[in-house]
């Protein structure tokens, strides 16, 4: 499984292509030759970026779900709504289809921040007011989300 690490600062060109930050690069060369695939996010107006054997295992569980369920169906069409495959090229750019540019506000100021194994790219201001609305709760997150007295010390802090 992949664990990327990483926050890093960046500029969309005019026509929507980015630079990936060689610390970024790095992590993912062993699976970049397969390419990315490149999504709406679902809770948020940002983009997802998927290295491909990823979005792979995720369409693995997906392709489970019935789909005479009017409601599996509809989740269906709306997370792969815009769904694009990428490459990265030979200088390490990848190039960000117009709508879903326009899907998370991204003009020229973006963020790319690691998600586990997944990258999310956001236009910077919008990355920074989404940081700061959830700094307040972020404790009582945290408590909810990892705090299960049955983990004993295997606690992260």
């Amino acid at each position: 499984m992949l664990n990327l690490i990483g926050t890093y600062e960046c500029k969309a060109d005019i026509k929507g292509r980015v630079m990936i930050p060689t610390a970024l690069k790095k992590q993912l060369a062993p699976v970049s030759t397969r390419g990315f695939v490149i999504k709406r996010a679902v809770f948020q107006s940002c983009l997802e970026l998927y290295p491909m054997e990823e979005w792979l295992l995720l369409m693995k569980k997906m392709s489970s779900l019935n789909r005479f369920n009017r409601k599996n169906n509809d989740f269906i069409r709306r997370f792969t709504a815009g769904v694009r495959s990428l490459e990265m090229d030979a200088a390490g750019r990848l190039l960000i289809p117009k709508d879903l540019l326009g899907f998370a506000g991204i003009k020229k100021e973006i963020v790319i921040s690691s998600a586990i194994n997944i990258v999310e790219i956001w236009d910077k201001n919008k990355y920074e007011q989404a940081i700061n609305e959830a700094a307040s709760d972020f404790a009582d997150l945290a408590e909810e989300v990892m705090g299960d007295e049955s983990d004993g010390a295997n606690g992260i802090s």
